[in-house]
């Protein structure tokens, strides 16, 4: 006999209001099923719909948003949940249908303890007494694995990291043995050792309760780690559903080939990847994605020799950048004069250069120094000891004045671009301002003209001149971050997490526009992320933090092939390995 679906969504049309008369459908007729005991996964970019279907599930949708069609069908008695009353509805949220959030620091109330706050979903729904309650919340903590359950419970969540975070969302959402548990982008932010074990301990949830899980992300890598079944959404649309080895070995909709091929494979190295209009020219309805990826790396794989032949030029360039004995450290216990009698040393006696024209990627889980270390480089941030050199002269002897001179040869580009951009001010006015204080070209006119030239050549238009940053996407206002940079016309930029936020094809576009910007421009990057495979794609050399300290430094090629430190190896196999042939 046939299954029946524990969740079942058929025909479902969410709409927008604009006024008491329109309304735009946001979720154009979208049907799936979850079964009982099955990890559902789906994967699209932002904006696509993944998130609003959710909430639509939980009956959690913004009061200008609606359910104009369709229907939600849950459990066994086959509740419509769209037609509940809200009193009943807050009776099956938690105890039947739970959810883990994507960001748990903004989930989680900051002024209650971790533990207290699992125990007041308990006290909800479950009749047991206050001390039944904290050993049950206590042994949750065991299950999630939380390395000190009674520090956790007791610890407030800016006490605690992300990833502890994340496992007190877990076990908050598990606490009434919940038949579905909703995942949204719950390991996005996370480091990809932390990611691995939020995977591996919802597979043991899943495996050992029988929770249900509809897994939410942009990532088909990890989407691919955990799900039985894959549902892939565009524009408020399924565009293509089905088990993974369909999905992956032979996906039908250009746009799942795009999220496939748009992550940098870890297997090759490649001088670009590939662009979204390639799939639709290249492809064709009938073509095959397993040839096209084929005929796209023999095409686009850089061999050895020509690795070989720049490593020697490289190792016979100039050294842009050279640091030595770097030391940046912070105060973490005080006397009970405020003196400090403890240090934390986020930056310890590192050691490195930079070549012109070169590419180094940093990499290491957060806390480890990365961004300490890349804001001290430039003074944002003053070390403590050690020395940096830029193109031979001593960036730490530098005074202000020749410290602010010499800045627009070396760009910082940071992690979010909405807020390194000023709403008030236009994108045209962003990128012409620096260019005026530093007085790039004699007249305001050139300056208007080479601002166009910079927004045409990060792939913009002359008239988003006028624009302000929030009528940009995430994707196109990190090109008006670099286009801002290179207005300085810098010869060393550091790029700070900058493709982290940003879905994986915009992050491929972004991440081949930096690449042709440093073949035409011959820059010195030094490029910071915790996302492996994408440093392994840009980076000449690679450094490898932990705890301030670097523990690999070399060609990344030869590290990722054959890496020599413990820790180094521990991330590499942390990394989500794409279910391709």
């Amino acid at each position: 006999m046939k299954q029946e679906p524990l969740l079942q969504v058929k025909n479902l049309r969410i709409v927008v209001e604009q006024s008491r008369e329109t309304s735009t459908p946001l979720i154009h007729g979208v049907s799936f099923d979850v079964y009982k005991s099955e990890i559902v996964g789906v994967v699209g970019e932002s904006g696509s719909g993944k998130s609003l279907t959710s909430l639509s599930i939980l009956q959690l949708l913004d009061e200008k948003l609606s359910i104009e069609s369709g229907s939600i069908t849950f459990g066994e008695s086959k509740l419509r949940l769209q037609e509940l009353p809200e009193k009943e509805m807050r009776s099956i949220r938690g105890k039947q249908i739970a959810m883990v959030f994507q960001e748990p620091m903004s989930s989680l109330n900051p002024l209650m303890r971790c533990g207290k706050q699992v125990d007041e979903m308990m006290e909800i729904h479950a009749s047991k007494s206050k001390l039944e309650i904290k050993e049950h919340t206590l042994s949750l903590f065991r299950q999630v694995q939380l390395p000190d359950p009674e520090r956790a419970y007791r610890a407030y969540p800016h006490e605690l990291s992300g990833g502890q975070l994340q496992r007190v969302m877990i076990a908050m959402a598990i606490s009434c043995n919940p038949l579905l548990l909703i995942a949204d982008e719950c390991t996005t932010a996370l480091d990809v050792t932390v990611q691995k074990e939020i995977l591996d301990l919802l597979k043991q949830l899943n495996k050992d309760l029988g929770i249900s899980i509809l897994f939410i992300s942009h990532d088909l890598d990890v989407i691919s780690q955990i799900s039985d079944r894959v549902i892939v959404m565009k524009d408020g649309r399924i565009v293509e559903q089905g088990n993974i080895e369909q999905i992956f070995k032979a996906p039908k909709d250009s746009y799942t080939m795009r999220l496939i091929a748009s992550k940098p494979p870890l297997g090759v190295k490649l001088d670009r990847l590939p662009k979204p209009r390639s799939f639709e020219t290249s492809i064709g309805d009938d073509g095959d994605f397993n040839d096209f990826t084929e005929r796209f790396i023999q095409k686009h794989q850089i061999s050895a020799t020509s690795m070989e032949l720049r490593r020697k030029m490289l190792e016979e360039a100039e050294n842009v950048l050279q640091v030595r004995n770097l030391v940046k450290s912070y105060p973490i216990k005080s006397n009970f004069w405020g003196k400090p009698t403890a240090y934390l040393k986020a930056v310890d006696n590192v050691n490195f250069v930079v070549k012109k024209g070169e590419t180094v990627g940093l990499v290491g889980e957060s806390g480890c120094g990365k961004s300490t270390l890349s804001k001290a480089l430039l003074r944002l941030i003053e070390p403590d000891a050690g020395d940096v050199f830029f193109k031979g002269e001593s960036v730490t002897d530098w005074n202000r004045k020749t410290l602010n001179r010499k800045r627009k040869e070396i760009q910082y580009i940071f992690q979010d671009p909405y807020s390194s951009l000023n709403p008030r001010h236009t994108i045209g006015y962003a990128i012409l301002e620096p260019m005026t204080v530093h007085r790039i070209l004699p007249t305001q006119k050139q300056r208007r003209e080479r601002v166009e030239e910079l927004l045409e050549l990060v792939g913009l238009l002359p008239e988003h001149y006028s624009r302000y940053p929030h009528q940009f996407s995430g994707g196109q206002r990190q090109r008006i971050c670099i286009a801002r940079a290179l207005s300085m016309n810098p010869e060393f930029i550091v790029c700070d997490e900058i493709v982290s936020a940003l879905d994986v094809s915009v992050q491929a576009q972004v991440l081949n526009l930096l690449m042709e910007l440093r073949e035409q421009f011959d820059l010195s990057l030094l490029f910071v992320s915790h996302d492996l495979s994408i440093v392994k794609f840009v980076s000449d050399r690679l450094i490898v933090m932990k705890a301030g300290k670097i523990v690999e430094y070399g060609w990344s090629e030869d590290i990722y092939r054959d890496p020599q430190n413990d820790y180094t190896k521990t991330l590499f196999n942390a990394i989500p390995k794409p279910k391709t042939i």
